[in-house]
């Protein structure tokens, strides 16, 4: 199957649900894209054995994956209404439409441990990330790194899928992320201006909402082209 980069996954989802647990396109290229090699040259071959879910089982271990968006458009969230009140209604349109793409799309183990938050809940619900990607990669650097981020303890928990990827660089390269990060791999490329986990994490401003859309746009834009070369 090829992989439509324009495809919106609100198209083949049931209204009022969810993509990432109703669209069968959005999961059939899941499973095309990144069951592939790993780093260090073994197969990560997924199932869709399990209802909504992805799964891959071998000597590397058991996992079971889900879908969640990576290209937050906070567009229907309270914290952004009077921005969004603000943004041309078919420039906004147009942003929602590019964000519910495959570029705007990853996986991650989505069964819990121990009782405790997955990492889609908790990058969702942590006032330091609110769902912010770039801030979630930072977060994922600084996993590699041994360094203390808002996101560590959870990521502590799926070291056996962090593992997979040996280092960030390795993470970064296998979900197809570099549009994201520095040529060199040390830095995030943030979406808003960055100081620390410290600052209110959405935009404050209708400027600073529009570089958000800028830069997120180019970044989804150009990680599709990457998924189209596959």
């Amino acid at each position: 199957m090829d992989i439509d980069i324009n495809f919106n996954f609100y198209s083949d989802t049931p209204k009022g649900k969810d993509p990432d647990s109703h669209s069968p396109t959005l999961r059939s290229y899941h499973k095309i894209l990144w069951s592939k090699e790993l780093p260090n040259g073994s197969l990560f071959k997924l199932d869709d054995s399990i209802p909504t879910r992805l799964h891959h089982k071998s000597e590397l271990g058991e996992f079971v994956l889900s879908s969640d968006s990576i290209a937050h458009t906070y567009s229907n969230i309270k914290s952004t209404t009077d921005i969004i009140k603000k943004i041309d209604e078919e420039e906004l349109e147009k942003f929602v439409s590019l964000c519910s793409t495959i570029g705007g799309y990853i996986i991650f183990p989505s069964e819990r441990i121990n009782n405790q938050m997955t990492i889609n809940g908790a990058r969702g619900v942590n006032k330091k990330i609110r769902d912010r990607f770039d801030l979630t990669l930072e977060c994922i650097r600084k996993y590699y790194e041994k360094e203390v981020s808002p996101l560590n303890e959870t990521f502590k928990r799926y070291k056996q899928f962090f593992n997979l990827f040996d280092s960030f660089k390795g993470y970064v390269d296998f979900f197809l992320l570099q549009d994201l990060v520095t040529s060199d791999y040390s830095s995030i490329k943030y979406l808003i201006p960055f100081e620390s986990f410290e600052n209110y994490p959405l935009p404050n401003d209708v400027e600073e909402y529009k570089q958000y859309k800028y830069n997120l746009s180019s970044f989804v834009l150009a990680r599709s082209k990457r998924m189209k070369k596959i």
